[in-house]
């Protein structure tokens, strides 16, 4: 009896598991992408407002420049989340660190970096149940 109650609940477990990686798989593929999209038609926000000009005097091109490369970077991250989760994964959280030293320097985003990073932390929790997937999978 012990044994069918054990095995019931581990496949329960992965089953969970499972759930957790497509709806956090999911997110970072649809989320990146619809925001490299919306930086090409600024319907959520006039991006630009959102760099410090710090980036652009790193990089010299005007704001709007950079933020289209932004866009192509994001829906890259995003087509990568769908195909290889487990480096997308990565990229993503890379990409939202960047974003948050970015808010950071700007003052009264502060609020959107504290939000950006908890996305940084479900990107990495992606990681760690794609690299578990690998694993097994193994």
């Amino acid at each position: 009896m012990s044994s069918i109650t054990a095995g019931s609940s581990e496949l329960r477990s992965q089953a969970l598991e499972h759930q957790a990686f497509l709806l956090l798989r999911t997110i970072f593929t649809v989320a990146p992408i619809l925001f490299g999209l919306d930086k090409f038609f600024n319907l959520l926000t006039d991006w630009t407002h959102c760099l410090a000009p710090l980036a652009t005097d790193i990089i010299p091109v005007s704001p709007e420049l950079f933020m289209y490369a932004v866009g192509v970077v994001e829906i890259a991250a995003g087509i990568l989340v769908a195909l290889r989760p487990k480096l997308g994964s990565v990229v993503v959280s890379l990409w939202l660190l960047g974003i948050i030293v970015n808010l950071l320097i700007l003052p009264g985003y502060f609020d959107v970096a504290l939000r950006d990073f908890g996305l940084l932390i479900g990107a990495l929790a992606l990681n760690r149940l794609a690299s578990a997937r690998t694993a097994l999978q193994r």
